[in-house]
């Protein structure tokens, strides 16, 4: 086992939601963008993060082993 091949780990989203369920948010005052999962009973996003460039969308997908959208 000196050279494993090392697997990637990916983060696990909410119970329930899937890649359908990630959306991003754009605040009216600030213009700052947040992407994470919509519940679809009240409406939060859930695990939300800061989006400053298209790369930080790709990598939060990623992070949850989905592939980004194109």
């Amino acid at each position: 086992m000196l050279f494993a091949r090392r697997r990637e780990k990916h983060l696990t989203p909410p119970q329930g939601l899937g890649a359908a369920d990630i959306r991003t948010e754009s605040s009216i005052c600030t213009g700052e963008t947040t992407v994470g999962f919509r519940d679809p009973h009240s409406g939060k996003l859930l695990q939300a993060v800061a989006v400053h460039t298209p790369q930080d969308l790709a990598d939060f997908y990623r992070a949850y082993g989905f592939e980004p959208p194109q």
